[in-house]
């Protein structure tokens, strides 16, 4: 369930996955590899949190990566 704090809404690792359509190693993979940039929010447990803005992000990697398939 998503996390509202200051009127930001936030999702953990495992909402991401299931929203975006990709496996928690693609999501690690492709945040060692810089897709989100240096900016990482996590809470007091030390859980990362994304926001929609990351989300679209990584949609939108998702959608250039079938684009690429399909032009094979």
């Amino acid at each position: 369930m998503p996390i509202v704090m200051d009127r930001q809404t936030y999702y953990r690792t495992g909402e991401v996955c299931q929203i975006v359509g990709i496996s928690r190693n693609t999501l690690f993979r492709w945040l060692k590899q810089g897709l989100l940039g240096e900016c990482e929010r996590r809470d007091r447990r030390g859980w990362r949190l994304f926001m929609e803005a990351d989300i679209d992000l990584l949609r939108g990697e998702v959608g250039r990566i079938t684009m690429q398939k399909c032009l094979r």
